[in-house]
C-alpha cells in the first residue's frame, strides 16, 4: 500500500503551524536519536560514503560554505532515502598558515622555536603592538586552543543547518589520527623513492617565509616598467636587454636568445660582462627565449622566475643567488670564487648600496646607479604585467634555494590523467580543467613548509663531528610508533641531550603543506591502516564533493595519493560546486573582505530557506547570493506547512481513488517521482527542486482548488473519499521529494501522522505513487491537463474583466479542445464558480458574469 494510505499514527495538526524554532526542535530530536549515526556492519554495496570537505578553521565559516554543504547534504539524504548507509563525516582543516596567522593576531604572539617550552605561559589578554616570542610547543598550544573554539562554533552553525553528518566521527587535518596516516604514508613514499629530498630554486613566499607549491599560486596584475640595459661585449660593442627586474642584474648568470634568431647567432659561446658587477656570463641559445619579445635577448638570473629555472637547468649554468628567505639582498663579498668580477672592488661599492634592501627599494637604487654609469638607456617603460602571488600573500613570490621534501608527480602524468577518466565527473565539463591543470605541471609537488602548527616530518638527521647536519644520514621512526614529533621527540638509540650537537642528532625543522594532509582526506576518515575492514567498507568512495577551484590541489593531490597507496581512483564520482559571487559578480572570499556570515540569514530566512536558494545554484555553476531566494524558500516551506494542514485536518473519508482528476494527478506525480529519481541520480539537485516546486504549487493552486467541494462531500462520500486517499498519497510523496532540500519543514509536516522521520522513510518510487489506481492512467492524466487549462482561462479571464476569483459566471463557453475536461465537470464547475458550461466552436473561453448581459459576439 502506498504512503499515504497507511494511517497507523495518530493525525495531530498545529492549529497555527509555523517554520520558527523547527531548527531547535528536530536538531535535538536528530541528535537524541542518533538519526544519521553510520551503521558500519552494513556490506560494502549497502554504503555510501562520502569524502566531506574538511573547512579551514581559522575565523568563520561564510554563506559560501554553506552553499556547497548544502549540496553535498541534499545527496546524502537521498542516498539515505535509498536505503544506503551513508557514512558523512565532518572534518576540520585546522593546520597550516590561516589558523598560524589568526592566532598570532588573536595573541598578539609569535613563534620562536629557538626558546624552551614554558608549562606556566598565559598568553596575554590584549595583543600589544609588538608579538610576544613563544616557544613552538607553546605556539602549537595556543593554535589547538584557538581552533577548537572554531570548531565548536562551526559545529553548531552545521547542525542549524541540518546537515546530515554523523558528528561520533568528526575527525581534523592535525589529530593524531591525521597525524599518523600522513607521516605514514610519507614514510612508505619515502621507502619507495617516490618522496624525496632535494635542495633546489623554490618558490618562496618572504612574508610567510616558506616554500609555495605551483598548486598555490595566483597570477595578479601589477605595475611594472621594463628597463633598456646594456651588457658590453668584448669587441667594444653591446648587447641589450629589457627586464622588469633590474635589482636581479647582481644573479645574472647568462643571456640567452633564440637559437633561430640571426641578430644573436654570431654571439653565442661568447661572453658578456654585466653592467656595475663586471662578471663575465656567457650568451646561450634556447627554444624558450622569444625574439618578439623586448630586444629577443634576456638575462638569466637566478633566480628571478619560474622560466629562470628551466633555463637554469637545462643550460647547466652555475647558482649566483642574492635574495634571502626574508626578501633582503643577502651580503656578498665579490671577487670570491662563485663572485668574481673584471673591478671587484667596484663591484663591492656597488652591491653594498643593495645588501639587506627589499626588492623594491633595490630596483629603485640599481636604477639610479644604472643611470649614472650609462647602462640604462631611456627612461623605463611603464607596464601592467601579471605576477605570481602566494594565494595568500601580500607580495611577490620569490625564487629562494632550499632544501625541501617533494612528492614525485612528473614521471605519473599519464597514469593521473588516466584515472582522472575513470572518475564520473558533475558536471562532466569538469574533468578538462583536471586535465589541463596535469598536463600544465611544471615540476615535481613540493609538500615541506616552513611553518610550525602543522604535521611534522618524521625525519632525524646525524649530526657530523664538526656539527653541520647530514641529510642524508636519515633516522627513521618504527612505524608502531607513529605519531612523533622530531623536535620534541628523540631518535631510538640517543638521548634528548645528544639534540644539536656534535655526533648526535637534528630533528627535521619543517611541517607537511596541509595540502599533504588533506589529500589524505579517504584515508584518514576511513580509519586506514588501523581498521581494515572499516576502510573496506568506505573504500574507495562514492562522493568527493568540493569547489571547482580546488581541482588543481585537494582533488588532483587526492588522486595522486590514492594512486601511490592503493593502484586506484580514491572515490567513483566527483561533485563540483561552483562560487558565490556578491553583487559585483565577483567570487566572495574570506581574503577579499566580501563574504557574508550565515547565522544572521538561517535566523532570519530559516535554514529550509537559505537550503532552497543553494540548491538551486546548478552543479559546478556560480551563483549569485541572493535574499530574494530565501524568501522565496521561506514561503514554499510556509506553503507545505499550509497545504498539509487543508489535507490531514479532514482525512475521513477514505477509499478507492477513482475520480479522473485525483488519479490524473497521480499519473502526474508519478512521472515527477521517476525524474527526480533520475536526475538525483545523476547529482543535479537543482533539476529536482525545479520540477518538484512546480509540480507543488500547481498542485497547491489548481489541484486542491479543483478538489476541495468534492472532499468536502458536495458530491456524495465516494468522491471525498476518492480525494482524501490522493491528497495524502501527494502527500507522502512530495514530502520525501522536498525532504533533501528542506529537512525541517518536511520532518514537522511528517510528525504529524507519520510514524518515524521522513528522513529514514524510503524514497518514493513511481510505481508506488500510481499502486493505488491500478497503473498509471494517462486518460486520466489528459482530463487534469485539460481541467486545469479551462481553469487558467477562466482565471485569466476574470483577471482582465477584473472579476473577484471567486466571481459568479451563469454561462461559460469552452472550445471544443478542452472537452477531455468531461468527466471532471463537476469538480471544474465547482471550482470556476461556473453554473452552465458548453462547449462550442470558439477561439478561448465565452463567459457570462451573473450581474452581466451577455458579452457582444457570445453565442446565445
Amino acid at each position: 500500500m502506498p504512503h499515504g494510505l497507511e494511517l497507523n499514527h495518530p493525525i495531530v495538526v498545529p492549529e497555527k503551524p509555523a517554520l520558527e524554532g523547527l531548527e531547535d526542535k528536530w536538531i535535538a530530536r536528530w541528535e537524541a536519536e542518533g538519526l544519521y549515526r553510520f551503521d558500519a556492519t552494513r556490506p560494502r554495496d549497502q554504503v555510501y560514503a562520502i569524502d566531506t570537505p574538511p573547512p579551514t578553521v581559522s575565523g568563520s565559516l561564510h554563506v559560501g560554505h554553506v552553499f556547497s554543504f548544502t549540496h553535498t547534504d541534499t545527496v546524502a539524504r537521498f542516498q539515505r532515502m535509498r536505503g544506503k548507509a551513508v557514512f558523512y563525516p565532518m572534518g576540520w582543516d585546522d593546520n597550516g598558515l590561516p589558523t598560524e596567522r589568526r592566532v598570532q593576531n588573536y595573541f598578539g604572539v609569535r613563534c620562536d622555536p629557538s626558546l624552551p617550552y614554558d608549562a606556566a605561559f598565559v598568553p596575554p589578554e590584549k595583543p600589544g603592538k609588538h608579538p610576544l616570542p613563544v616557544s613552538r610547543p607553546n605556539f602549537i598550544e595556543l593554535c589547538a586552543r584557538l581552533t577548537q573554539e572554531d570548531e565548536k562554533a562551526f559545529e553548531r552553525l552545521w547542525k542549524h543547518l541540518g546537515l546530515s553528518v554523523d558528528w561520533k566521527m568528526t575527525y581534523a587535518t592535525i589529530d593524531r589520527r591525521s597525524q599518523r596516516v600522513s607521516q605514514l604514508s610519507f614514510l612508505r613514499l619515502l621507502d619507495r623513492g617516490l618522496a624525496y629530498q632535494l635542495e633546489a630554486p623554490t618558490l618562496w613566499d618572504v612574508d610567510f617565509r616558506t616554500a609555495v607549491a605551483q598548486a598555490e599560486l595566483e597570477d595578479r596584475e601589477q605595475p611594472g616598467a621594463y628597463h633598456r640595459i646594456r651588457f658590453a661585449r668584448p669587441d667594444g660593442g653591446f648587447v641589450e636587454i629589457d627586464t622588469t627586474r633590474p635589482e636581479l642584474i647582481p644573479s645574472c648568470v647568462a643571456l640567452v636568445a633564440h637559437p633561430e634568431d640571426e641578430r644573436y647567432k654570431p654571439l653565442f659561446g661568447s661572453e658578456v660582462v654585466t653592467p656595475l658587477f663586471g662578471a663575465r656570463v656567457p650568451v646561450r641559445a634556447h627554444a624558450l627565449a622569444d625574439p618578439e619579445k623586448g630586444t629577443g635577448a634576456a638575462m638569466i638570473c637566478t633566480f628571478g622566475d619560474v622560466t629562470d629555472v628551466v633555463w637554469w637547468r637545462e643550460l647547466a649554468l652555475p647558482v649566483r643567488a642574492v635574495i634571502q628567505a626574508n626578501g633582503a639582498f643577502r651580503p656578498v663579498k665579490w671577487g670570491e670564487t662563485g663572485w668574481e668580477s673584471t673591478d671587484p672592488t667596484r663591484a663591492q661599492q656597488h652591491y653594498d648600496q643593495l645588501a639587506n634592501l627589499s626588492a623594491v627599494k633595490a630596483r629603485a637604487r640599481i636604477v639610479e646607479l644604472l643611470r649614472e654609469s650609462g647602462d640604462l638607456l631611456g627612461d623605463p617603460k611603464p607596464i601592467t604585467h601579471q605576477v605570481k602571488f602566494y594565494e595568500k600573500g601580500d607580495r611577490p613570490l620569490e625564487i629562494v634555494t632550499s632544501r625541501q621534501w617533494f612528492i614525485k608527480t612528473m614521471d605519473h602524468r599519464e597514469r593521473l590523467l588516466q584515472r582522472g577518466r575513470e572518475i564520473d565527473w558533475h558536471p562532466p565539463y569538469m574533468r578538462t580543467r583536471y586535465e589541463n591543470w596535469v598536463n600544465g605541471l611544471a615540476g615535481d609537488w613540493c609538500i615541506s613548509r616552513q611553518r610550525f602548527f602543522g604535521v611534522p616530518f618524521p625525519v632525524w638527521y646525524k649530526v657530523r663531528d664538526d656539527g653541520t647536519i647530514d641529510h642524508e644520514a636519515r633516522l627513521l621512526p618504527d612505524l608502531n610508533s607513529l605519531p612523533i614529533d622530531p623536535s620534541t621527540d628523540v631518535p631510538s638509540g640517543y638521548s634528548a641531550e645528544q639534540r644539536d650537537k656534535p655526533g648526535g642528532f637534528s630533528g627535521d625543522p619543517d611541517v607537511m603543506d596541509t595540502w599533504a594532509t588533506s589529500s589524505l582526506t579517504p584515508q584518514i576518515a576511513g580509519r586506514w591502516q588501523e581498521d581494515p575492514a572499516f576502510f573496506a567498507t568506505v573504500f574507495p568512495m562514492d562522493l568527493r564533493p568540493q569547489a571547482h577551484d580546488i581541482i588543481r590541489t585537494w582533488l588532483f593531490t587526492t588522486v595522486l595519493r590514492a594512486e601511490f597507496e592503493h593502484g586506484t581512483v580514491p572515490w567513483k564520482n566527483a561533485g563540483i560546486s561552483g562560487f558565490v559571487l556578491d553583487p559585483d559578480r565577483k567570487k566572495m572570499s574570506k581574503s577579499k573582505g566580501n563574504v557574508v556570515t550565515p547565522m544572521g540569514l538561517l535566523e532570519e530566512h530559516g535554514s529550509d530557506g537559505v537550503r532552497y536558494w543553494a540548491a538551486s545554484g546548478r552543479p559546478g555553476a556560480d551563483t549569485s547570493f541572493d535574499t530574494g531566494q530565501m524568501k522565496v524558500g521561506r514561503r514554499l516551506a510556509i506553503k507545505l506547512l499550509n497545504a498539509a494542514r487543508f489535507a490531514l485536518l479532514q482525512a475521513e473519508p477514505r477509499g478507492a481513488v477513482v475520480e479522473p482528476l485525483d488519479r490524473g494527478m497521480l499519473t502526474q506525480l508519478s512521472r515527477l517521482v521517476e525524474d527526480a529519481t533520475g536526475h538525483l541520480d545523476a547529482y543535479d539537485y537543482t533539476r529536482v527542486l525545479e520540477r518538484t516546486e512546480t509540480f507543488f504549487w500547481t498542485f497547491c493552486d489548481d489541484y486542491l482548488e479543483l478538489v476541495k467541494s468534492r472532499r468536502y462531500g458536495d458530491f456524495g462520500p465516494e468522491g471525498a473519499a476518492s480525494a482524501n486517499s490522493a491528497m495524502l498519497v501527494a502527500l507522502s510523496t512530495l514530502l520525501r521529494l522536498f525532504a533533501p532540500i528542506l529537512p525541517f519543514v518536511t520532518e514537522e509536516v511528517w510528525s504529524w501522522w507519520q510514524p518515524g522521520s521522513v528522513h529514514r522513510a524510503s524514497w518514493p518510487t513511481s510505481e508506488e505513487v500510481v499502486e493505488s489506481i491500478g497503473g498509471r492512467d494517462d486518460q486520466s492524466a489528459a482530463v487534469l491537463a485539460a481541467t486545469q487549462a479551462a481553469l487558467a482561462d477562466v482565471r485569466r479571464l476574470k483577471a482582465l474583466e477584473k472579476r473577484p476569483v471567486k466571481a459568479v459566471i451563469s454561462r461559460a463557453v469552452l472550445p471544443h479542445a478542452l472537452e477531455a475536461l468531461r468527466p471532471s465537470i463537476r469538480d471544474f464547475q465547482a471550482a470556476s464558480h461556473v453554473r452552465e458550461l458548453s462547449f462550442d466552436s470558439v477561439t478561448e473561453a465565452q463567459l457570462v458574469f451573473e450581474d452581466s448581459v451577455p458579452p457582444s459576439g457570445a453565442p446565445a
